[in-house]
């Protein structure tokens, strides 16, 4: 709890997911890098403007996804965008590297002195569609420890949307927090099944009652529910709803952000 105290300032923060647009050497790849560049910096002022808390990059436009590890030209253009997205909105960043890239996304966020990464297979594994994705806690953490990274907070997802747990179907969602607080994360990432989809009240119920680690809700949050979930967790990620007409791949939309916002500010 100490670092995600001392990298928001505000209760129940909401951080917003800028989608940055494909990158080189993806197969849906088609602006240049000072294009790419520019779309997420336009979304992060927009998202100040809007009033958002904090903002998380990704790279999710770059399907089909690499599974564990992806090139320099991903980690390096990820730094640059989150150094600048810090530099123009000085709020608290985020970055997560997908498929499972935790150590290129570290590196990254050190580069780019921004304050978390989001990462997936932290503890147990599960098999996504990118295939199977295995426990990376002890490397990734002896990695920050190795990189002097450690003021970089590691918000992990247990069991992670889009993904098939049937491995470890006898390994309850509070087992695994319990496993991922052992291993000393700083946050617990919980989410629907999809993008898009919303976390199960009663899994967090359970979980606010039994864990003292941040729960994070990751996926499903809009404004007809919020009310309803944000007494049951410490922070929300939202990128689906912030979009046009509620897509992920949409535009961003000021006016959802901001109509979003002061709901929120008056419910906290």
């Amino acid at each position: 709890m100490e670092k995600f105290k001392s990298i928001f300032k505000v209760k129940n923060p909401i951080i917003g997911m800028i989608h940055v647009q494909a990158l080189p050497g993806t197969p849906k790849h088609k602006y240049t890098i000072k294009q790419v560049i520019e779309m997420a910096l336009e979304e992060a002022r927009v998202y100040k403007k809007a009033g958002i808390d904090a903002i998380l990059i990704e790279n999710m436009h770059d399907i089909p996804y690499i599974k564990n590890g992806v090139g320099h030209e991903i980690s390096s253009i990820m730094s640059l965008v989150a150094y600048l997205i810090k530099q123009e909105t000085n709020l608290p960043i985020g970055m997560q590297i997908l498929a499972g890239a935790n150590k290129e996304a570290l590196a990254a966020a050190q580069t780019a002195s921004i304050d978390f990464i989001r990462a997936e297979g932290f503890v147990f594994g599960h098999v996504a569609d990118e295939g199977y994705i295995d426990a990376q806690a002890g490397e990734l953490l002896r990695y920050q420890k190795q990189i002097s990274a450690t003021s970089i907070a590691i918000f992990t997802d247990i069991k992670k949307k889009h993904s098939s747990h049937a491995i470890t179907q006898d390994v309850s969602l509070l087992d695994t927090a319990k496993a991922a607080a052992f291993f000393l994360t700083d946050g617990l990432i919980v989410t629907g099944s999809h993008t898009g989809h919303s976390a199960s009240i009663n899994d967090l119920n359970h979980l606010k009652d039994n864990i003292d680690s941040p729960i994070i809700i990751g996926s499903g949050i809009t404004i007809e529910n919020i009310s309803n979930y944000l007494p049951l967790c410490d922070a929300m990620i939202v990128g689906s709803h912030f979009k046009k007409q509620g897509h992920w791949d949409n535009d961003l939309s000021y006016d959802r952000v901001a109509e979003f916002m002061s709901l929120v500010n008056q419910l906290r």
